[in-house]
Parts: C-alpha cells; structure tokens; sequence
C-alpha cells in the first residue's frame, strides 16, 4: 500500500513537469525579450517602449489564459445524476443482469440524456449515470462534463469549465510567438551579417527566433484543429467517435449553426469573447441539439420540452429498456 502511494504521488510529481517546462521557457523568454532585445540590443528609444508596450499586454493575457487552463478545475456531474443510497444499494445487491438494467433506466427516464452507445452510459467508479458529452477521465480518476481531451501541456482535463480559456491560451500563445518572431527577426539579421556584435545578447537572440517559430508552427496546427471542432460544436472525442443517440450516431447532432457554436463556447456577450472570464452557455449537463435531429427522434427534444412532459411519465422507446445495456468505463 505505502509502495503503490508513493508510485501514485511519483507520477503526480511527474504531469508537471510539461507545465515546469512551459514556465521555464516562459520566464526566459521574458528575460531574453526585454533585457536582451529590449534594454541591450534596441538603440531607438521609440521603437523600445512600443516592443516593451505590445510585449507585456502579450505576456500578460498569455500567463493569465495558462494559469486559468492549467487551476481551473473540471466540473464533475451533478447530484441528480449520482446514484441514490438506496438505488445504488439496490443496485450492487441485484446479480440479474436485466433487473440491474431495469434500475438504471428507471433513473435515466427521469434525467436529460439523449445520448448513448446503444446503452446506458453508467460510469462504475464513479456510481453515476453519466450526463449527454460527459466522459469519465482515467488521469483525474473522475467524469468530466463535456470531456474534450486530457492535456499534459497544462496537466488538466480540457472540458465544459476550461474549454473557453484553453482556446484563449492556444490563441494568445499563438500571437505570443509570432509577435516574439516578427521582432526580432530584424535584430537576427543584423546579427548575422556581423552589424551587430554583443555575443550574450546574439545568442538570447538566436533562440528566441528558433523557440518561437517552432512553438508557431506547432500551434497554428492545433489551434487550427480547435477552431474547426468548435465551428462544427464537437469535442475532440466527439471528433474520433461520433456521439450515439437513439436514432443511431450523428456527428452533428449538436451542430446548431456556426454563430450558435461560437456562442456554446464564448458566451453571447461578445466583448467577453476575449477575455479569460468564464461565459459559456448552459451548466455543462445538457446541450441543445439540431432540429433535424430533434425531428427525427422524439427523445431529442430539448430540457424544457422533456419537463413539460413530466418526468414521472415514461418516455417513447422506455419499452425498449431490456434491450439497454450498461457501459462501464474504466
């Protein structure tokens, strides 16, 4: 026991350091850019405080969007969606596997979840009926809502509370280099055709064009990806496995349009869109789904309609419940 906690604490110690890593660049990078660039090797007082002006306003919004990506904890499920005492007893203590797929229908009848892979998505570990793009995340050893991946970059489960602010730092940190980049390439020239001569500040120089056309490169590519995921309304699992509702799969069963998209994610309010405040739509539980879909399945109606209804009244399809069966993730 006391060998498996120390291998466990270990591996903790161990995811971060991609985020130690990042720092370190980060803080050299500041050094390298305004002591070296900036203080040493910029003689134009003028063209000096404008470099040190947009420099700082990057680095800022750069740090701030990381730390948000990297501190802000995923939100697991709510308590409608946990097993009662008495269900989850009843449950365990039940060895027919029909009669375990009675009891879980009987709970999901009364939540709102479209979705499944021809099952009820129940998450063993975590005793719950997992909520409509909710997945279980075996690094953070929890379900996540609105899971899009785990990053090692930040440490953290990219979901519904950071999806906004990793977005933001992809983005930040994509004009962060290429900012980085543009400025100093000038400064590299003169350097190389020998105009320039201070060894230190060369070598700072060098690689803060190397450093920051790589990490460029790098990030254009993955932020490119994200802009397309978020312009269709998908996750990046979504992406690989198209969600599953009852009618069968549809990969864009939560495409409403691209300025609905948008919306999903940054909010309605668009002066916030830039801004590393949290603004999404809806509280990571249920997501409006396309009409064609909605037309297509009486189950895919929205949160309001499914109320209307009443909970306590079995939905079209419940009579189907036997032939569910029960995911478990591990």
């Amino acid at each position: 026991m006391a060998l498996w906690r120390g291998l466990r604490c270990c591996r903790r110690a161990f995811a971060w350091l991609p985020v130690l890593l990042i720092a370190l660049l980060l803080l050299w990078s500041y050094y390298g850019y305004v002591c070296e660039l900036c203080l040493v090797t910029v003689s134009n007082p003028v063209e000096k405080v404008a470099y040190l002006v947009v420099f700082h306003i990057l680095f800022v919004l750069f740090v701030w969007t990381y730390w948000k990506s990297v501190f802000t904890l995923p939100i697991q499920p709510g308590k409608k969606f946990h097993m009662s005492y008495a269900d989850q007893e009843r449950y365990e203590n039940e060895e027919r596997p029909e009669v375990q797929r009675q009891i879980l229908a009987e709970i999901a009848r009364k939540l709102p979840v479209y979705t499944r892979t021809g099952r009820i998505r129940f998450c063993d570990r975590c005793q719950l009926i997992k909520p409509d793009r909710c997945h279980h995340c075996s690094v953070c050893a929890m379900c996540v809502l609105k899971m899009d991946h785990h990053c090692p970059w930040v440490n953290n489960c990219i979901g519904f509370s950071n999806y906004k602010f990793f977005l933001l730092f992809l983005a930040y940190s994509l004009l962060y280099c290429l900012y980085i980049a543009a400025t100093v390439f000038k400064y590299f020239i003169k350097y190389w055709t020998g105009e320039l001569t201070n060894g230190r500040s060369k070598f700072h120089i060098l690689f803060l064009l190397f450093v920051a056309i790589m990490f460029f490169v790098s990030l254009m590519f993955l932020f490119g990806y994200h802009c397309w995921l978020v312009s269709r309304n998908r996750s990046t699992l979504e992406a690989f496995s198209a969600p599953v509702f009852q009618n069968g799969p549809d990969k864009n069963g939560f495409n409403l349009g691209f300025v609905k998209n948008l919306q999903q994610v940054f909010g309605e309010e668009k002066k916030l869109w830039l801004l590393p405040i949290a603004s999404s739509q809806g509280d990571g539980h249920f997501f409006p789904m396309r009409a064609l879909s909605e037309a297509r399945n009486p189950l895919l109606t929205n949160e309001e309609q499914w109320e209307e209804d009443g909970l306590d009244e079995e939905p079209q399809g419940s009579g189907e419940a036997s032939s569910l069966a029960i995911e478990r993730e591990t």
